[in-house]
């Protein structure tokens, strides 16, 4: 990447964190409520930076020799830790939000993971990009928005790993969009890049489609969403991609 776009990169996403900072430390009673409301919190923190400004004000910077490990994600993330939450620990760190497209979370990225000082961070998303949970988005950006969130990470010496989308051929929540073949021309552009620029692809798609493209009943409640199952599939996955990530040298 470029050096001047990576600089340019860092300043937007460090401008916005401090914005944020500036809103939640001179919070009201009554503005306090009003993030409450999803709207209001939607409209006034759009990629929700202020949802871990506490605990990663809390994290201590890594010990020395320490391998800490950043997922960074969407609700498939963030309810990995709610159903297994003994494959996180205070090194294994999740950073999922629900609902959250790519340029959501690539604005975050400082905020989230590049100022945890991490050795290496897991990427998950595009599928709510596919689901136009914050409008519409060529696959082409989509894919663009992951490889910015890597080459920032790179930039900053952080490893990375790159995971597929995880198959679907429906959502519940946006039933008029079909997002299978969408799916899979993300993963290719994914594994693609990730091939010609020696970074570990972490295929979940391959090990958990079914029959008609999708995400099959015995690991997910609704299709799109891994249940216990799904995750327990999903775990020895990424702890392989973590392990050979680990052993690259950059």
């Amino acid at each position: 990447m470029n050096k001047t776009l990576i600089t340019a990169a860092l300043i937007f996403t460090a401008f916005a964190a401090k914005a944020q900072q500036t809103t939640t430390n001179n919070m009201t009673p009554d503005d306090a409520q009003k993030w409450q409301d999803p709207e209001y919190s939607y409209h006034h923190d759009w990629p929700n930076i202020r949802k871990y400004q506490d605990e990663n004000s809390k994290l201590p910077p890594p010990a020395p020799g320490e391998n800490r490990i950043i997922f960074m994600g969407n609700s498939i993330t963030e309810f990995w830790k709610g159903l297994d939450s003994s494959y996180f620990s205070s090194t294994r760190i999740s950073r999922g939000i629900s609902g959250q497209t790519t340029p959501q979370m690539l604005v975050r990225f400082r905020e989230d993971v590049i100022n945890l000082k991490p050795t290496l961070v897991v990427i998950l998303a595009g599928i709510n990009d596919i689901a136009q949970n914050t409008g519409p988005i060529k696959p082409e950006e989509t894919y663009g928005n992951i490889v910015s969130m890597v080459e920032l990470a790179r930039a900053e010496h952080i490893k990375v790993v790159i995971s597929s989308i995880l198959p679907a051929n429906h959502f519940p929540w946006r039933p008029a969009i079909d997002p299978t073949e969408k799916v899979i021309a993300i993963n290719k552009m994914l594994k693609d890049y990730a091939d010609a620029n020696h970074i570990v692809y972490l295929d979940y798609y391959s090990a958990m489609v079914d029959d008609k493209k999708g995400l099959p009943p015995n690991l997910s409640g609704d299709g799109v969403h891994p249940n216990l199952a799904g995750y327990k599939v999903m775990e020895p996955l990424a702890d392989k991609a973590i392990a050979e990530a680990l052993k690259r040298k950059h």
